[in-house]
């Protein structure tokens, strides 16, 4: 389950901590979506795309409209944030085993090569608002995607 937030209150007068956590749960809890988690993923894409789009369109009026580009900057370097953190959070860390043997490490290596892909493409879209960068970033996600479907045997909407 995902948390959003999580206090923690220490008795005896020691104190009171507090820790935030955003990833699905770091537990064996055994329940995942990844369909889910690949739709918030290309969700996360368009948005940034459509936030390049809007940019782009206010860069060339006459007088363009600052507050409005800060704002799709903004929700444009959010969404690749939240690109970054699934793809180490969920994927990396929970769904991308310790390779075992050699065809472990064949599917380890493809897969990390393609989560470091994504979560770089991730990192030049907040760098820049060239669609080509979305584009890369779309196509390591596709990649991705249909490299996990091929591992785990099943497939994905």
């Amino acid at each position: 389950m995902f948390m959003r937030g999580l206090s923690l209150f220490l008795a005896a007068g020691i104190g009171m901590a507090s820790s935030v956590a955003y990833a699905h749960c770091e537990i064996p809890c055994g329940i995942y979506d990844d369909d889910l988690k690949f739709k918030e993923l290309s969700q996360h894409v368009d948005t940034i795309e459509k936030s390049v789009r809007e940019i782009l369109t206010l860069e060339k009026a006459e007088k363009p409209d600052m507050n409005q580009m800060i704002r799709w900057v903004n929700n444009k370097d959010m969404h690749a944030d939240k690109i970054k953190s699934e793809a180490a959070t969920y994927f990396l860390s929970q769904r991308v085993p310790l390779p075992e043997g050699k065809d472990g490490r064949e599917n380890y290596d493809r897969q990390l090569e393609l989560l470091h892909r994504i979560t770089v493409y991730a990192m030049k879209t907040k760098q820049t608002t060239d669609l080509e960068v979305v584009g890369q970033l779309r196509g390591s996600l596709d990649a991705y995607r249909e490299l996990y479907t091929q591992i785990h045997g099943h497939e994905h909407e």
